[in-house]
């Protein structure tokens, strides 16, 4: 369907919100006002923003008055013929037959029979359980459920180098999904009821990221039968912002008054930035209550509850520079914060950044010249017959290395067909050591036949760095798993800072226990790595 421009009246957001615009009258405003759940005002689109949920009430306010756009008057029309009801609970269950055998042999965990009773009592849900517990197998298991039991199709987003994964893991259940890539989602689903599993969600913590709206678009279609997002990192950060997109997908109460949210659970205020007033939602508040009322729709599970694994073992190295390599390290810092200087001045980039752009450049050239100490333990971890996995958020110090030592090397710059052939030969034995970077082998992928992890630098996120070790600790993991953290200098021990800072505030909000947070901003942290 075209997309149709309406420049007074209702019409569909990219995110399957219902956009009002209309003249500033003071009767409007007023009535606007009233309409539930609550509206936005957005000034890039020129209107009020409201939740699909208010589609009816401004259809019946406004519908008279203002022209409505055929895309949302189809999506009211398919609301007024809703699809056929679901089965009861215990019939859904029946119907998983949880006791029978994967065509290869495979058996549901306990867990596993446990998350798909779960999903199947939801219609919109966040299953975050630890990378390694099968979430795949969990969803396929209750989606099949759901297409025994009705007219439904089931359609899978998922990152194109996940897709073989779940061709598997769907041909053991005998299901056929319609596999979509998070670079190109639908406006509109198939026709009929449709079922949504979304893998690596994660991927829409970014409410104003067009694959984000993109999602909602899909998820909040009226032919859904049910929403059902799977991360192992549902908060990445620690920001409960990045919640909210999940939230709105999966039909959350929460999620209605996004205003509301931001206030109570993002410390969210207007604060003064040069001339002009900014709305800041970036912080955390009300974690513990916030925690209450996200677990009837998120179920996070740990492995350490739920699987018999060995233990997973973090070691720090510390790596100190030679005079020389010193000398030149501290060279290369000051040329690459010169010319940054000096394109800041330029205008090319934000003057006011030059903090974050130092940190950058301590961990791009840190990671290099942790080379020679890298090599070290590598020669120690190989000699011993051990495969070993790198991990790296920068390709110059991986492509180095991988002319350096060989191996397989694993990059965004490497074809996807021939990145499972890698994969494929490193879990096979035909090599033993596989050099990767976080956003390509730090999803999805299953590394078990490794116990030694190294994290080269770490990521900015707890949930990169957790996502990473356990490519390698999980269901098949037969050893303990030691992951190696190499750290120079105070860079390194201030974005470690930074990972038990944020880790502290996801356990508030993940978690089952109640603690206390300790807080310390990335200025300040700075500020005291400058000083040293």
């Amino acid at each position: 369907m075209a997309k149709q421009i309406v420049s007074n009246g209702l019409s569909l957001t990219a995110a399957g919100d219902v956009l009002f615009r209309c003249p500033p009258d003071p009767v409007s405003q007023a009535q606007i006002r009233r309409i539930r759940p609550r509206g936005r005002w957005n000034q890039r689109l020129g209107g009020w923003v409201f939740p699909f949920e208010a589609a009816w009430q401004l259809k019946q306010q406004f519908g008279e008055r203002f022209q409505i756009d055929p895309a949302l008057q189809q999506w009211l029309g398919l609301v007024q013929t809703p699809l056929p009801p679901l089965p009861l609970h215990r019939e859904l269950i029946a119907a998983a037959d949880l006791q029978q055998p994967c065509s290869d042999g495979r058996q549901l965990l306990a867990h596993q029979r446990a998350g798909v009773r779960w999903l199947l009592a939801r219609r919109g849900a966040v299953l975050a359980d630890e990378m390694g517990l099968g979430k795949t197998l969990t969803a396929l298991a209750a989606a099949r459920a759901l297409l025994r039991c009705s007219a439904t199709r089931l359609l899978v987003v998922a990152p194109v180098g996940l897709h073989d994964h779940w061709r598997r893991e769907a041909l053991a259940l005998e299901l056929s999904p319609e596999l979509l890539s998070w670079a190109r989602l639908p406006q509109e689903p198939p026709e009929g009821g449709c079922v949504l599993v979304v893998d690596e969600a994660h991927f829409a913590q970014n409410i104003q990221a067009k694959r984000t709206q993109a999602l909602l678009r899909l998820a909040r279609h009226p032919r859904m039968r049910a929403v059902w997002l799977l991360t192992g990192t549902p908060l990445k950060n620690g920001r409960p912002v990045q919640l909210l997109p999940l939230l709105m997908a999966i039909g959350h109460p929460l999620a209605r008054d996004r205003n509301a949210y931001e206030t109570l659970f993002c410390n969210g205020h207007w604060r003064q930035s040069g001339p002009r007033m900014v709305w800041d939602c970036q912080g955390a508040s009300r974690l513990d209550e916030l925690q209450r009322l996200l677990r009837p729709q998120l179920l996070h599970r740990r492995k350490r509850d739920c699987l018999d694994l060995p233990p997973k073992l973090r070691r720090f190295h510390s790596v100190v520079l030679k005079p020389e390599a010193q000398h030149q390290f501290d060279r290369a810092l000051q040329q690459r914060l010169e010319a940054y200087r000096q394109r800041a001045a330029a205008g090319l980039v934000r003057s006011d950044a030059e903090r974050l752009a130092l940190l950058t450049a301590l961990r791009q050239l840190g990671s290099c010249h942790k080379l020679p100490a890298l090599q070290q333990l590598l020669d120690q971890l190989q000699g011993a017959g051990e495969p070993v996995v790198v991990f790296s958020g920068f390709r110059a110090p991986l492509l180095q290395l991988h002319r350096l030592r060989g191996g397989e090397l694993l990059t965004g710059l490497v074809d996807p067909a021939e990145r499972q052939q890698r994969l494929q030969r490193f879990q096979s034995g035909g090599s033993d050591l596989l050099l990767a970077t976080y956003g390509v082998a730090g999803l999805g992928l299953g590394l078990q036949r490794a116990s030694q992890v190294i994290l080269l630098e770490r990521p900015w996120t707890p949930g990169d760095a957790e996502q990473a070790e356990d490519r390698c600790h999980r269901f098949g993991t037969q050893r303990t798993v030691e992951c190696h953290w190499l750290q120079l200098g105070g860079a390194d021990a201030l974005v470690d800072g930074l990972i038990l800072s944020k880790s502290e505030r996801i356990e508030v909000v993940l978690g089952r226990q109640r603690r206390e947070l300790r807080r310390q901003g990335l200025a300040r942290m700075l500020d005291e790595l400058l000083r040293t």
